[in-house]
């Protein structure tokens, strides 16, 4: 008898805000981007996607799943780290308890984890860090977000990734360029984290936790350039595999 190789279960953050249906003009939704989950399955991966949960039912869902991408979505809420409120939108400070219950749920498992724009900005609040609001109030180069949709998707900047880490191992060492689709970013670095690539403005592009040794974060969002950063998915489901 023939046997189906079992493939790796992905779980997959999702964004809960309203949006029109046909239903109402603000409808109560869990959304995620297409581009994620096609990420996920063309790198071989399954892909199941986690609304707001109990942050104590993290574990369950944990135990189910082989490998985690904690995606994008809106600000991480101040309170999550401490600070007051001064350039957020979209701040939900329930989705951050979820997230990072998911967080500290992977970590004590060893999952393979992709942590993806605010994913990796949970990571830093996760390991004790901070977050700068709004690095394009705080006199950085570095490229708004656009409120043109065609403008915003084409936004491109370089990025120095360290060589010999593991985004460098998966992505290559060097300058590559990358998307900017993000106004907050780190601040203060979490303890335990290394810092693995920059933009040339000096803003974290990635970070690496010592002692997870299957997590990457990334600022970026490789799931919308998936031809060029395609390595980073299939080193996840690799990872789970």
């Amino acid at each position: 008898m023939d046997f189906a190789v079992s493939r790796p279960v992905v779980l997959m953050t999702t964004w809960r805000r309203p949006l029109p249906t046909f239903v109402a003009a603000d409808t109560d939704l869990y959304t995620l981007a297409a581009e994620y989950v096609d990420s996920v399955k063309a790198s071989g991966g399954v892909p199941v996607l986690l609304p707001q949960v109990e942050p104590g039912d993290v574990g369950v869902v944990l135990d189910g799943v082989d490998a985690v991408v904690v995606c994008g979505g809106g600000d991480v809420d101040p309170t999550s780290y401490g600070a007051d409120a001064l350039h957020v939108k979209d701040n939900d400070p329930a989705a951050d308890a979820v997230e990072l219950a998911v967080l500290a749920g992977a970590r004590q498992r060893g999952l393979p984890t992709l942590a993806i724009c605010r994913g990796m900005q949970l990571l830093n609040v996760a390991y004790g860090g901070d977050l700068a609001q709004d690095i394009t109030a705080e006199n950085t180069p570095h490229p708004p977000i656009s409120t043109d949709a065609d403008e915003v998707m084409g936004l491109r900047h370089d990025v120095d990734i360290v060589a010999g880490s593991r985004l460098g191992d998966v992505l290559g060492g060097g300058r590559r360029e990358v998307n900017a689709i993000h106004h907050q970013g780190v601040g203060t670095i979490g303890s335990g984290l290394t810092v693995t690539a920059r933009a040339t403005d000096g803003v974290v592009e990635a970070l690496e936790p010592a002692d997870w040794p299957a997590c990457i974060g990334v600022q970026w969002h490789p799931e919308k350039i998936y031809a060029s950063d395609r390595a980073l998915f299939d080193w996840l489901v690799t990872a789970a595999a």
